[in-house]
């Protein structure tokens, strides 16, 4: 999930928000301000209503922050790598590179989420307590109530023992241990994760069709993005199986062809298009990688502007690239290919130069290769 816009960094992590999260946000904001906080507390003015819903909100969502930072932080800690955090429609992901190294380690990073969660909701409940104590028990009391709730049931329910949520994590921790299989206990949790989705689909089906109301089709729609979820992860983990030893330099193609940023995309077309092989051509300024231009982005050029687009124009920019180094492990690299909408890394040395390319192609030859002499695990 890439982030619309970036917020800052936190913890030395780049913290991102994806344009959905605006559709969760106004759907929190107008549920509260619109329905639950009148019915609860009636007679106060359409404004107290519009600042408690919007003030809850925004609240919720820096809880949802801080679950996230706390995987990040810890996953810190025990060696991995965090590309960023992006807040986006159905929650947060903490974007980890490589793997924990051990089943405890697993288990640190997936707790700590659900456990920040569970304390916010304790703190909120601690302070709605006071308030009612207090005699406070108006709108103010009704905003932290509802934070002190909200925070327990995202604490419970990232601890369904189903991925892609904590839960699945803890769960592929516990048969790691219990198999020393990390790819059994992947396929295990991701199955899981499907059959709650499931579950979820079929119950949020049956509570639309009883007209009791939409939220049964918010749960089927995250019913929905749980199967797709663990469906991934569990071919992630077949393949991370099998691509498991294997480097970046094992897969590449060496010495790919290049091309200069200032060339035409009319010169591209009429010189370099039927010239060789490749569907993609990586841009290069005294060796060092520019760019990647590939034939999806020179065929949204109209025939009439090749002749005064350049390749720079079309390609993917410098900063979109993924780069890799030929010793890279090549698990490592899978889950930074979709930082660039064309799915390819560009393989570099130590000193910036051009050494490779690695395209999805390539990745599913070692796929299929590694799978020969890997163990098909059964879940």
């Amino acid at each position: 999930m890439r982030a619309s816009f970036r917020l800052g960094r936190i913890a030395g992590v780049p913290v991102g928000v994806n344009w959905s999260v605006l559709v969760i946000f106004a759907l929190i904001a107008w549920g509260l301000a619109a329905n639950q906080f009148p019915r609860s507390y009636p007679d106060r003015s359409p404004v107290a209503y519009t600042l408690a819903g919007l003030a809850a909100a925004v609240v919720f969502f820096v809880g949802l922050l801080a679950h996230e930072v706390s995987h990040a932080v810890v996953a810190q800690r025990n060696g991995l790598t965090v590309d960023g955090i992006t807040l986006w429609l159905f929650g947060g992901v903490a974007e980890l590179r490589g793997e924990p190294r051990d089943p405890g380690a697993e288990l640190r990073i997936a707790g700590v989420g659900p456990l920040v969660s569970l304390l916010l909701g304790a703190f909120f409940g601690a302070i709605a307590l006071v308030l009612a104590l207090a005699g406070q028990g108006g709108l103010l009391f009704g905003a932290i109530a509802w934070l002190a709730g909200i925070n327990v049931l995202l604490a419970v329910f990232n601890v369904l023992p189903a991925a892609p949520l904590d839960g699945g994590r803890l769960l592929r921790a516990a048969v790691w241990k219990a198999t020393g299989d990390r790819t059994r206990a992947s396929v295990v949790a991701a199955r899981a994760g499907w059959v709650l989705g499931a579950l979820l689909i079929g119950l949020g089906l049956w509570q639309f069709l009883s007209g009791v109301g939409f939220g049964g089709l918010w749960l089927a729609l995250i019913g929905w993005f749980l199967i797709g979820a663990a469906g991934t992860e569990e071919r992630q983990a077949r393949a991370g199986s099998a691509l498991r030893g294997i480097r970046v330099a094992d897969v590449m193609t060496p010495q790919p062809q290049t091309a200069s940023a200032d060339m035409t995309v009319a010169d591209f077309v009429d010189h370099y298009l039927f010239a060789y092989r490749h569907s993609a051509l990586p841009l290069t300024e005294e060796g060092r990688p520019t760019g990647l231009v590939t034939l999806d982005r020179v065929r949204g050029v109209p025939a009439d502007r090749r002749m005064s687009t350049t390749l720079a124009e079309v390609a993917c920019r410098a900063d979109q690239l993924v780069l890799a180094q030929p010793g890279e492990q090549l698990n490592d690299l899978l889950p930074r290919l979709s930082e660039c909408a064309d799915g390819r890394a560009l393989v570099v040395s130590d000193d910036g130069r051009l050494t490779g390319i690695v395209c999805p192609s390539d990745i599913s030859r070692a796929v299929q290769r590694g799978s020969l002499r890997t163990p098909n695990p059964s879940g």
